[in-house]
């Protein structure tokens, strides 16, 4: 039985914790956060510890693994630290927002031996298994094109924006870490437009509403990636994988697949999910199971700091090319 403590209160924390308690191979130790009310109310509803000090749980001998689902910003000093500590870890998305403190973070790691697995959550949806499988098995031949949508229902609260680092490091980078694993080759080069079509004072803060961004591999192989935070229809998450001998597709999920015809209208279905924590629901726990299962039976971390290293990289490239106008090579000299 893993012993698991979860850094943070906030809302991915809570999914974290809360699937932390439900699975059968694992015991949730404790929730910290300096967020006491959070922690307070959190760990009542758990029945687990309490803590207020992230740091100083870390050294706990009844604690085997931590989930770290902090502010950016306190990611790398916790992970470093529990590393340090002979612990294993799972942590959210960035490592941190710079590039060279990353780089620094996760080359620290890898010269402690310390396993790692960063939380790109989307790799472990269902209908993206299932497409990976499918890949594998050879289905649709060499991968040729991918395109994938991503569209949230509406902005995150400002205060959110002004700390996220903006669309590309938040939110693309998701689809960035998507698109490594489906195209099988790194990108080598990226060209990115950006527009600010849904909230114009997002220049105050040097952010963006709407991107779109085109990787393309050493061997020609492309994607296309468009990616807005506003869509009144509700989180609107595609993905299409084009081959030698065949397509692959993944749609939208919905409540439920019930579909009304009448003399106004035919086809018409019910709204979709609304938040990126319903629709993504089964990913984190499956997330979670395979963090768990490789420590108990000795495997490889399914994700690794490296693969948070080069999603991280691939934003500031494209992010470079919103800013400049030009096709951004890509280095994988990190």
């Amino acid at each position: 039985m893993l012993r698991i403590a979860v850094l943070g209160a906030g809302r991915i924390a809570k999914i974290h914790a809360a699937n932390v308690a439900a699975h059968p191979n694992a015991t949730l130790v404790l929730v910290a956060d300096p967020w006491r009310a959070g922690v307070d109310a959190l760990s009542t509803q758990l029945g687990c510890e309490a803590a207020y000090d992230c740091a100083t749980v870390l050294s706990r001998e009844d604690i085997d693994a931590v989930v770290i689902g902090t502010p950016t910003d306190t990611h790398i000093d916790l992970l470093l630290a529990a590393v340090a500590q002979g612990k294993a870890v799972l942590c959210e998305k960035p490592i941190d927002l710079d590039i060279a403190k990353a780089r620094s973070a996760a080359q620290t790691v890898e010269r402690q031996g310390g396993k790692v697995m960063l939380g790109f959550n989307r790799r472990f949806d269902p209908d993206m298994l299932r497409l990976r499988q499918a890949l594998d098995a050879g289905q649709i031949g060499a991968v040729r094109q991918v395109i994938i949508t991503s569209r949230d229902p509406g902005l995150a609260p400002r205060d959110y924006l002004e700390h996220s680092g903006g669309i590309l490091r938040d939110m693309t980078i998701h689809d960035f870490d998507t698109a490594r694993h489906l195209l099988g080759e790194e990108p080598v080069e990226v060209s990115a437009f950006a527009s600010r079509l849904v909230d114009p004072t997002l220049e105050q803060i040097d952010d963006y509403d709407s991107v779109m961004v085109l990787l393309r591999t050493a061997s020609g192989k492309q994607c296309h990636i468009n990616c807005c935070r506003q869509a009144v229809y509700g989180y609107d998450q595609r993905v299409e994988v084009s081959g030698a001998s065949g397509v692959l597709l993944t749609d939208n999920h919905r409540p439920s697949t019930v579909r009304h015809w009448s003399a106004e209208h035919t086809e018409a279905l019910e709204p979709l999910q609304h938040f990126f924590l319903e629709r993504y629901a089964d990913a984190y726990r499956n997330e979670l199971t395979q963090f768990i299962d490789a420590l108990n039976e000795g495997r490889e971390l399914p994700t690794s700091m490296r693969d948070g290293l080069y999603a991280l990289h691939l934003a500031d490239c494209a992010l470079e090319s919103v800013k400049t106008g030009r096709s951004v090579r890509v280095s994988h000299n990190l």
